[in-house]
């Protein structure tokens, strides 16, 4: 790359009419002020020497005067001798140089030169003149520039050479010679018979072919023709119209080796007549080598070497046939949090390489990672097959391939494929592919089972429809849409309501009242969610608080979502809230899903620590269908478990869930937790319950959730039925009410 980095600067030079026709002056003034500019020069100059005469002819200078030349050159014989033997001097302070003392006092000093860079102009080993560099600043000289300096040199030499040439036929014997000497191939053409009449010995050593079987034969039994024919006959055809060619060309030398080329053909007219050209060739294989990493750069993953994003959207925008797949990873940011990026990156590694693998098999090679871990493919040959076809003959083949557990070191990793499919052909203009599968994608993780998903419109229509439904959430709480409504927690020892679940209704204009389960979710994707949670949170403490003045000495429990709960603000809003509206401690009570709650064990219990120290309650809600364990429950400061509706549905077909609904509240017992049995609707579950002495339930027996003054009517009219019964409200004073707190990370909201 070093010596690419001034090759426009010596490609002007070479393609310029000046050094073409041989002319040395004008080609040395236009050198001149190229080097002065591009390596930022106090002056640059070229001189020629007349040793024989004692003369020295200045023929060019940029940068100032031309007041003060250099010596004669009987007067530095000494440098005359180091530039013959060296070629180059590089002197980075001239006035302790001792191969420049003799230009020092009457020529540097006058010009305050600080560094020099004197270049010989040498024709077939004979000192012709001199390329000199100055600058006024000290400067070092780096190996670029002293390339660049010498290659100009080098082609100032076939300037004057060729110059001279026109005037002698000796002279033309020197321009050979000095043409020899150069990296780059040149080639004469002669236009009227295409025959090769000169080529230098650097054909040679770029193509590994002898110049001689070059020279005199047909330009059409080089090798550029045989290999790329078509590309060949239109330079020529080109050049033959009188119109200059520069490309470059991929050749392969006789010995299987491939390298890179730039050709730059000029045609000319001789003096007589004659039409030629002057074809001049280098070698540009690093270059291109360079120029191919930055691609592949541009272009791939650089973990998985498969395409990237950007190329793989940029190709599929060309495919109109096949069968897009998009692939993710379930659980793959889990995986990398609990082992480590070096493993999910040697997992990627692996996956990247069973893709390739069906790639091949399925004979395409558009293949690409797409996100950090989605990776997408195209397949062909899956357009006669139905959807059961290719589901067996592709997609099961690739899932399973997938699924298979992945070996690191010496631990193997279960792999949970999430696979979307969609046709191209069938999708409408108007659909993005990526866009289409990506739906498919967010329905197949719903999926039990194998997690596949096929694209359909019926998909899309849905997608619209929670798309809709997002964009009405943004205007929901602005125009106080929502409402909460309160389900009512009895005490099964005093037969007292003793609590309220806040649980979030959304009236809508258009729909009506929408339950939770319709629109929780999509606000979890978009992340309303949290907006939602504050309004809902504020709600039950204001109402709260409402009660907690009219002596009703009830707790208020509110569902917490995960994105709530580990946002960084949960603390600080739930001192605002219960230091403004003078919450009564452990009234107010907080509920997260035990699946949720372990998604950062420590974040959990410091903020559950925190909360506690308030006064807040903690409870897990749906309790065993998670995967709390016995440590975290004495970890977590819990004030409350609640037993998910699903055990208490089936206590009175399933020994299995009673046999869990009794170790749970066993296991509560003995841990001096409270305890509610949720989706209680039936005399046989409360009283199963209450055998057992399970705190608190809720549930339809008891009362749907109601709206705030349809909850107060209930408990009046609960109390004053308790009242005929003998039921001393006192009594609830006996019911376990343990101060442990709990906190939770999930969105949940029970419809009740």
């Amino acid at each position: 790359m070093v010596k690419r980095k001034y090759q426009y600067l010596l490609e002007s030079i070479i393609n310029s009419v000046e050094k073409q026709e041989g002319q040395f002056s004008e080609t040395a003034l236009l050198s001149t002020r190229l080097l002065n500019e591009q390596l930022m020069l106090t002056y640059a100059g070229v001189c020629v020497f007349s040793i024989e005469n004692n003369l020295i002819d200045q023929i060019a200078h940029q940068g100032g005067s031309v007041d003060v030349i250099r010596p004669r050159p009987s007067d530095c014989s000494e440098y005359l001798d180091e530039l013959k033997l060296r070629r180059v001097i590089d002197a980075l302070d001239v006035a302790t140089d001792a191969r420049l003392n003799c230009l020092y006092d009457n020529y540097f000093s006058q010009k305050q030169i600080k560094s020099a860079l004197d270049v010989a102009i040498r024709i077939n080993g004979h000192l012709e003149g001199v390329l000199f560099l100055e600058s006024s600043d000290p400067r070092g000289w780096s190996e670029s520039e002293i390339h660049i300096a010498a290659q100009v040199a080098d082609q100032l030499a076939l300037t004057l050479a060729t110059q001279r040439a026109y005037e002698t036929d000796e002279r033309l014997t020197l321009f050979h010679q000095a043409i020899e000497h150069s990296e780059q191939v040149s080639m004469v053409l002669n236009l009227n018979t295409d025959i090769v009449e000169y080529v230098n010995g650097a054909y040679h050593t770029i193509s590994g072919i002898s110049e001689q079987k070059v020279l005199g034969r047909p330009v059409t039994e080089l090798d550029f023709f045989k290999q790329s024919p078509q590309e060949a006959y239109s330079a020529l055809s080109l050049i033959k119209s009188h119109q200059a060619v520069k490309r470059e060309a991929q050749m392969t030398r006789p010995d299987g080796s491939q390298y890179w080329v730039r050709y730059n053909a000029r045609p000319f007219t001789t003096k007589r007549g004659n039409d030629y050209a002057l074809i001049t060739v280098e070698d540009c294989s690093d270059e291109r080598k360079n120029q191919d990493e930055l691609e592949r750069l541009a272009w791939r993953c650089a973990l998985t070497g498969l395409y990237n994003r950007s190329y793989f959207n940029q190709a599929l925008e060309h495919q109109d046939s096949g069968h897009l797949i998009l692939i993710d990873l379930k659980g793959f940011k889990r995986f990398n949090d609990s082992y480590g990026h070096g493993k999910g990156d040697q997992l990627l590694v692996e996956i990247a390489r069973r893709l390739k693998h069906f790639a091949s098999v399925n004979h395409t090679d558009l293949l690409a990672r797409v996100g950090s871990d989605e990776f997408a493919l195209v397949i062909h040959g899956a357009g006669d097959l139905d959807e059961k076809q290719l589901y067996e003959r592709f997609i099961q083949r690739l899932y399973q391939q997938l699924s298979l557990p992945v070996l690191i070191g010496r631990e193997g990793f279960d792999v949970k494929p999430v696979l979307a499919i969609v046709s191209l052909a069938s999708l409408e203009q108007q659909f993005s592919p990526l866009t289409c599968t990506d739906i498919a994608l967010q329905y197949a993780k719903q999926k039990q089972g194998e997690l596949i998903q096929v694209f359909n419109y019926a998909l899309l229509k849905s997608f619209k429809e929670s798309a809709q439904i997002e964009r009405e959430l943004q205007s929901a709480l602005k125009g106080r849409e929502f409402e909460l409504y309160y389900q009512p927690l009895k005490d099964l020892q005093s037969k007292q309501y003793i609590g309220a679940e806040a649980l979030i209704r959304w009236h809508h204009p258009k729909r009506g009242i929408l339950y939770p389960g319709a629109f929780i979710e999509i606000a979890e994707q978009s992340g309303i969610i949290n907006s939602i949670g504050e309004w809902v949170l504020e709600s039950a403490c204001k109402q709260l608080n409402l009660w907690q003045r009219h002596d009703l000495n009830i707790s208020m429990h509110v569902n917490v979502s995960a994105q709530q709960f580990f946002s960084t603000n949960l603390y600080d809003q739930v001192w605002k809230l219960i230091t403004r509206y003078r919450i009564k401690p452990r009234t107010l009570i907080l509920e997260i899903t035990e699946t949720e709650l372990m998604e950062d064990i420590i974040y959990a219990t410091n903020l559950c620590k925190e909360l506690a120290e308030l006064g807040v309650g903690l409870a897990i809600d749906d309790f065993g269908t998670g995967y709390s364990s016995m440590r975290y429950l004495k970890q977590f400061p819990i004030s409350k478990l609640k037993i998910d509706r699903s055990f208490i549905s089936d206590l009175s077909i399933s020994p299995e869930s009673r046999e869990i609904v009794s170790a749970i509240i066993a296991m509560a017992s003995a841990l001096n937790i409270s305890l509610t049995a949720e989706g209680v609707e039936t005399i046989e579950q409360e009283q199963f319950l209450s055998k057992l002495h399970c705190h608190h339930a809720q549930g339809f027996l008891y009362s749907p959730a109601l709206r705030e003054a349809d909850f107060s009517q209930f408990l009046v009219a609960q109390s004053v039925a308790n009242a005929r019964a003998g039921v001393s409200p006192d009594s609830r004073t006996n019911s376990r009410t343990n101060s442990r707190t709990i906190t939770r990370a999930v969105p949940k909201s029970i419809p009740g």
